[in-house]
């Protein structure tokens, strides 16, 4: 009998912030590395939409999210904006520290915060590093943006960086 994945997931705290640094590191290239000052202002602009997981080793994963308008791309390295009349919540970075793969944290990440009853109709992100299919796998769908600003947002992402979107329950 397997026993439990004795990791859990739980709110993400600003003392989390030099871990989230290493499991950043050790999943994107410097290129796609976002600044510890950037990653502190997130915690506070949106704490409550960021969630980690850790196991009996430390923190092994983390999603930074924050309520958004769809349609609406935060540029990569930018400070969250969130929006006061949101309708999606937008997931800006998702990351499993290589050591805790195969173990379903990254489902169990997104599944923390859009189970939560919000009140949004959308969720929204920016798909990386030959992410799609995962993304695909839990009802997110490539969309367009067409506001300029979105689209010069997407640009500042690697190429092959696609806008998807999810319609969340009761969206209609």
């Amino acid at each position: 009998m397997q026993s439990p994945d004795p990791c859990h997931v739980r709110a993400l705290r600003p003392a989390d912030l030099d871990a989230v640094l290493a499991v950043q590191a050790a999943c994107y290239p410097p290129a796609m590395q976002e600044a510890a000052g950037v990653l502190r202002a997130r915690i506070a602009a949106a704490g409550a939409t960021c969630v980690v997981a850790e196991d009996e080793h430390g923190l092994c994963g983390y999603l930074f999210a924050y309520p958004s308008r769809l349609g609406t791309v935060t540029p990569l390295g930018a400070a969250f904006d969130p929006a006061p009349d949101a309708d999606t919540l937008y997931v800006h970075d998702l990351a499993v520290a290589p050591r805790a793969h195969g173990r379903g944290l990254a489902r169990r990440l997104v599944a923390q915060l859009l189970e939560q009853p919000a009140g949004w109709r959308w969720s929204a992100l920016v798909s990386v590093q030959d992410s799609e299919a995962f993304w695909r796998a839990l009802g997110y769908a490539t969309d367009t943006v067409h506001d300029a600003a979105a689209r010069a947002a997407l640009a500042s992402y690697p190429a092959g960086a696609r806008y998807m979107r999810r319609a969340l329950a009761g969206t209609y």
